[in-house]
């Protein structure tokens, strides 16, 4: 993940081109003070006849787990008692006996503290209504009724961290309670003094809808109120135990938002028709077997725009018509979509959440996203979701002191706080944490279909020294760098996943030489399906940026990934990461003329799609972008036009579909047995060759990549079968802009060995260009 993901709501978003918004800008990031607490500073400082102000919760003195400790004065260590704010209760506080339904009917008798709603609780008896628990002769004059969805289990789960499907509880739930129609609320605030709902249904109003809070220690706040439809906007007024702070907060569970930079939830209800059993039936038939992965990598919003509609992006439905048909037509196997969640500022990429069970809304509704999958399963094409558990933003809507609390961060800024994108960290040793966030995981598999998750930046997450200097960091409890709590965290992830979506699969961003990363969680490993293999990337894209006549001194930095190449199960990435921040385009890191830059990228890719491991590249690489991503922009489907851009389109086509029907190219890409060097050591001609090997000698592809501009008409080159070697494919054919110089006719073998192999062949190697060969069919029949 790019270093610039910084967290902020700017002055401008795609939705603003008529009105203006009055947030902060893009440059000036509020780091680690929410707008409340600053505000509770400077109302501290007031005098005593000043208006009562709010407290930041780093105000609150902490015991060693980062709770604050209750009753603590500030300055003098006395205790006291804090005022609290809001409208007088009306009636007496007191504890009325409330049964709650157990199982098969059991009934268990609780004490429920009673306040803040305008009239006592006569429940005396608790019926469940389907999978709602509620009061039978519950008074209809309240404003906010007794409901839950939580069964004592449930609650035991949330306790243990393993409760995998919060969003079916938490958040805002349409339905029909007692015959009427409305909603229930609950959300987790387990230091708040008072919970209540504001929104259209009650002129935001920060008082007349308080919610109850559980008496199980769970601290969640929860409550049905009738005549709340869905489409209703709503927040949460939450006012913490702690030094009067109060906050207006966005619903951690909602499942739609208001369009940025507005945010509001939205009281939804997920129901969309799928189309995409067969897709669904076939990924869990395939589940376990070696397959070709060959993924497109793309964010939504600057894939394509309207420039005759005030440069907007396209919506998730026409994305649909078009995005589809564009992937298959390329062979591509998978789309990444870099984060869809919602997010208040689109300069963060999506990589800044705020709102983690909601699909971003300036592309449309959550159905409409829905929409867009089912259609691309339906086209054969599955769906990989950026997925970041690693950090979120300071926006104060969002989750950052969500109730005066670091509740779900940590509170010391050394583990809580993140430097390189001015956010903050999840506290991934507290259990409801680890249930939101696998919850999240799962919610995204479950609902929209989801075919694998892309874990963001797990470098950060697995080290406690992560872009920190000394004393800026907190050791673990045996004086280690290595975060225990978030290794514990990514394994319970990849357990869960797997458990409850076998053919599912996680990748991890880890530029780290972490052991065992895709190793399976009951041998000690982290248990993702796959890594990116950032450091093949970063060694490839510096070798070909190098100037041809040098290359025969880099030798070692072409071939040195195959080293390690079998260590983990790795995925290549050319990603959005290496075409921004001043680094530029692909084609534009090619050396030399135009010729050779666009031989140089054919060549890359070509080389790329015979080295082991799956495939990945970010959009407008497909089309030899020119110029930097711009998340703002299009791309420049315009240069198509041109030969050599539309030849790197036809490259690319011709790649994926070789790759998808030659067994020998992914069979065994992430073990050795698939994969045998024929010759590294030809530096001064910078010439390197190697076998791909499937299950049967007939299925090996004969790989030779010549890296400079030279031309070789008569090369000799070891093979490990007789007969007649036919070449399959060649980057430099004329259709992709090269010079067509080619091996036209089978290529007989000779009984003399070569290369450590019983049998060579004379080749022409074309120049700056990947040839493969195959033994002829008439050879394998035979």
């Amino acid at each position: 993940m790019a270093k610039r993901k910084e967290s902020t709501t700017p002055e401008t978003t795609d939705t603003e081109k008529a009105t203006k918004a009055t947030t902060s800008k893009a440059g000036t990031t509020r780091k680690k003070k929410p707008m409340a607490a600053e505000e509770a500073e400077a109302e501290a400082t007031a005098k005593p006849s000043a208006k009562r102000g709010r407290k930041k919760a780093s105000d609150v003195p902490l015991d060693e787990s980062g709770v604050p400790v209750a009753g603590v004065a500030e300055d003098t260590g006395k205790t006291a008692t804090a005022k609290r704010r809001g409208r007088p209760k009306k009636g007496t506080e007191e504890d009325v006996p409330v049964e709650v339904a157990a199982k098969d009917g059991v009934i268990e008798a609780v004490k429920m503290n009673v306040h803040g709603t305008g009239s006592k609780t006569a429940a005396t008896k608790v019926v469940e209504t389907g999978d709602v628990i509620v009061p039978a002769d519950q008074p209809q004059d309240m404003s906010v009724w007794y409901a839950s969805l939580f069964t004592d289990f449930d609650i035991y789960l949330f306790k243990e961290g393993r409760h995998y499907n919060l969003y079916l509880k938490l958040g805002s739930h349409p339905m029909e309670v007692s015959g009427r129609q409305g909603t229930y609320f609950a959300v987790w605030a387990p230091n708040a003094d008072q919970v209540s709902v504001m929104g259209e249904f009650n002129g935001w109003s920060r008082d007349s809808h308080q919610l109850h809070v559980r008496l199980d220690g769970s601290g969640i706040w929860e409550g049905f109120i009738p005549d709340v439809e869905i489409g209703v906007m709503y927040k949460y007024h939450i006012k913490s135990k702690y030094h009067l702070y109060h906050v207006e907060k966005s619903d951690p569970f909602a499942f739609r938002r208001e369009v940025p930079p507005q945010t509001a939830s939205i009281v939804s209800k997920l129901e969309y028709q799928w189309n995409d059993q067969a897709w669904i039936d076939e990924r869990k038939n395939k589940a376990g077997q070696p397959q070709p992965y060959s993924v497109y990598e793309l964010h939504l919003g600057s894939w394509r725009r309207k420039p005759e509609e005030d440069n907007r992006p396209l919506t998730y439905r026409e994305l649909a018509d078009e995005l589809p048909r564009y992937v298959k037509d390329l062979g591509f196997t998978h789309v990444e979509l870099m984060p869809v969640m919602h997010h208040p500022f689109s300069g963060s990429w999506g990589y800044q959440i705020t709102g983690y069970f909601a699909a971003h809304s300036l592309l449309g509704e959550p159905e409409d996203l829905m929409y867009l999958i089912d259609v691309l399963h339906q086209h054969g094409i599955g769906v990989i979701m950026d997925w970041v558990p690693s950090h979120f933003p300071s926006d104060e809507h969002g989750l950052a002191y969500f109730d005066g609390t670091h509740l779900f961060e940590h509170a010391d800024p050394r583990k809580g706080f993140h430097p390189d994108w001015n956010s903050y960290i999840f506290n991934y040793g507290r259990s409801e944490v680890r249930s939101f966030l696998i919850s999240n995981a799962l919610f995204w598999l479950d609902k929209y279909h989801v075919d694998g998750l892309r874990v963001d930046a797990v470098a950060s997450m697995l080290y406690l020294d992560y872009s920190r200097k000394e004393g800026e960091w907190i050791p673990n409890e045996h004086g280690g760098r290595e975060n225990l709590e978030a290794i514990s965290f990514l394994k319970e992830f990849n357990h869960a996943v797997h458990n409850n979506f076998p053919e599912v699969l996680t990748i991890a961003e880890e530029s780290t030489a972490w052991p065992a990363v895709t190793g399976p969680v009951e041998n000690g490993g982290l248990g993702f399906n796959m890594k990116w293999m950032m450091g093949w990337m970063h060694d490839t894209l510096h070798y070909f940026s190098t100037d041809p006549i040098y290359r025969r001194y880099h030798q070692g930095e072409i071939t040195f990934s195959l080293v390690y190449a079998f260590s983990e199960r790795f995925m290549l990435p050319l990603s959005h990461d290496e075409v921004v921040h001043g680094k530029g385009s692909l084609l534009n890191k090619m050396p030399g003329d135009d010729w050779q830059r666009f031989a140089n990228l054919r060549t890359l890719y070509a080389y790329m799609y015979a080295h082991p491991g799956a495939k990945l590249l970010f959009m407008g690489a497909d089309i030899a972008q020119g110029s930097e991503w711009n998340h703002d922009s299009s791309l420049d489907w315009h240069l198509l036009q041109y030969g050599p851009h539309h030849g790197i389109q036809e490259l690319l086509r011709e790649l994926n579909a070789i790759y998808k029907a030659e067994p020998a190219m992914y069979a065994h890409s992430f073990s050795p047995e698939g994969f045998q060097w024929v010759d590294i050591n030809d530096a001064h001609n910078s010439v390197i060759s190697f076998l791909r090997k499937g299950n049967n000698p007939g299925d090996e592809i004969l790989v030779v990549c010549n890296l400079t501009p030279a031309l070789h008409e008569h090369y000799r080159m070891g093979v490990p079968h007789a007969g007649e070697w036919v070449q399959v494919f060649n980057s430099d054919d004329s259709r992709y802009g090269g010079s067509n110089v080619h091996n036209l006719e089978p290529i007989p073998s000779m009984p003399e060995p070569f290369h450590g192999q019983e049998h060579s062949v004379t080749l022409k190697l074309p120049p700056m260009a990947v040839t493969y060969f195959k033994l002829s069919s008439r050879q394998n029949q035979a």
